[in-house]
């Protein structure tokens, strides 16, 4: 074994990590443990590297997920995925399909063993006889938690993958609010739409969602009213924007049937650290 090969398969491990964990600092720390087990690894015992590291690293996400569900209780306000600028991807190929900040914050409703199985079957085709190695798990019962995980994420479904079709939408309601133009902006928003803001107790932000369209209006145009600039950016696969107001954001959404149906900021300085590459 070399470092030459962990280094290989890095970028394929990181994305396992950040899929499962929704943070790169934890999927950070995944790797490093991960890496640390390698090097002690007896060469003799490890026939496919891949599959040896790929095992590591989802047992170790595992018990990372675990813990931090234990203490979710602590985070003030919600929680959300820290975004990924996937402009030059440090995890290979990007599939916006299953890396969006939708699609993470919807797996945060699965078990860990369930989030396990999703990721491994459906991100990276792992079979479920090698799942069940992971886990300790017969294969029929990996299948029957990927049925409830997919069951879970039905709504996954109905999100817009066309990133000419997010930008149109995503632009379209930062000028209406910024505007104050409530009208277009009711015209842009699902009925049912959900603000979602992360502040992590670090910056300001709602501590509970912000439920329907009326609210939703009003809070995003009350909020760009101190909006100093914007500015594009591909985070989770799918234009983004990041803003300058009196604290720093990112701006992601979620589009269901021509509509914004979900609306993602994220201001807690710990998960905006990556985004300039100041990690």
């Amino acid at each position: 074994m070399t470092d030459r090969e962990f280094v290989e398969h890095r970028p394929m491990l990181l994305g396992l990590a950040y899929r499962m964990l929704g943070s790169v600092h934890d999927a950070e720390d995944v790797l490093q443990d991960a890496y640390l087990r390698w090097t002690r690894a007896d060469r003799g015992d490890v026939a496919e590297p891949r599959r040896y590291l790929t095992r590591v690293v989802a047992r170790l996400a595992i018990d990372a997920l675990r813990v931090r569900q234990a203490r979710r209780e602590e985070y003030v306000g919600t929680w959300l995925p820290e975004p990924v600028s996937t402009e030059a991807s440090p995890f290979g190929a990007v599939d916006a399909s299953d890396l969006s900040i939708a699609v993470l914050h919807l797996m945060e409703r699965l078990t860990p063993p369930q989030r396990a199985v999703y990721v491994l079957h459906t991100a990276f085709g792992v079979p479920y006889t090698e799942i069940g190695v992971i886990l300790e798990r017969s294969a029929d019962d990996c299948r029957q938690l990927h049925h409830r995980a997919a069951a879970a994420l039905e709504g996954r479904a109905r999100f817009s993958t066309d990133p000419a079709e997010i930008a149109r939408l995503l632009d379209g309601f930062l000028a209406a609010a910024r505007d104050g133009d409530v009208a277009r902006l009711e015209r842009l928003l699902h009925e049912d739409v959900v603000v979602w803001s992360d502040g992590g107790g670090r910056a300001r932000a709602a501590r509970n969602p912000i439920l329907g369209r009326l609210k939703t209006v009003r809070f995003l145009v009350s909020v760009s009213r101190h909006v100093r600039a914007d500015r594009p950016a591909r985070l989770n696969g799918e234009p983004a924007k990041i803003v300058d107001s009196r604290v720093r954001y990112t701006v992601s959404i979620s589009v269901v049937a021509g509509r914004i149906a979900d609306v993602f900021l994220v201001a807690n300085p710990d998960k905006l650290a990556g985004i300039d590459g100041d990690r």
